[in-house]
């Protein structure tokens, strides 16, 4: 990372950017049309010893599971906490965010059980409470996760409390 003074290496203020983060956008790759597809999606995430995978749900078919079945190297973004810090010079003025990038490849589950776990999870991390999923519901959807391969965080911070 060029600039180091904006790097979060700390577990805990890695975990909050998650937590703060809705929508995660998942760069992937289509070679047809040799361009890369960015789509938002909601997401969860587990971040256990310094591993971080994300979780993702869809519709059974479409362009993105297309791509995603032939080529599962996908590139993610994710940020939040937008603010403009003013200045008294226009030149001066800057803009507060924390981000969190990275690399990593998708995996695909089946399991009517695996897929009850996750969906639970991704309702928990968009409503802030338990909601558990039945494996008899998860027949209409896909679900993945993106095993990251590296991933950096950073912060643009406007005062000294981040």
């Amino acid at each position: 990372m060029r600039r180091k003074d904006k790097e979060v290496t700390d577990m805990s203020r890695i975990r909050d950017i998650l937590d703060a983060c809705a929508v995660c956008r998942l760069g992937i790759y289509d070679k047809t049309q040799d361009e890369v597809y960015i789509v938002p999606m909601n997401f969860a995430y587990s971040l256990e010893t310094g591993a971080l995978t994300l979780y993702f749900h869809s519709a059974l078919s479409g362009r993105k599971i297309n791509l995603l079945r032939e080529n599962p190297s996908v590139s993610f973004e994710m940020d939040c906490g937008h603010r403009l810090i003013p200045h008294t010079f226009p030149c001066e003025y800057s803009y507060g965010y924390s981000c969190i990038m990275g690399t990593g490849t998708v995996s695909f589950t089946d399991s009517p059980d695996q897929k009850a776990a996750v969906l639970s999870l991704l309702m928990e991390k968009q409503t802030g409470a338990a909601c558990p999923v039945q494996k008899e519901q998860t027949a209409s959807v896909a679900v993945f996760q993106v095993n990251v391969k590296q991933f950096s965080c950073k912060a643009q911070k406007s005062d000294t409390s981040q």
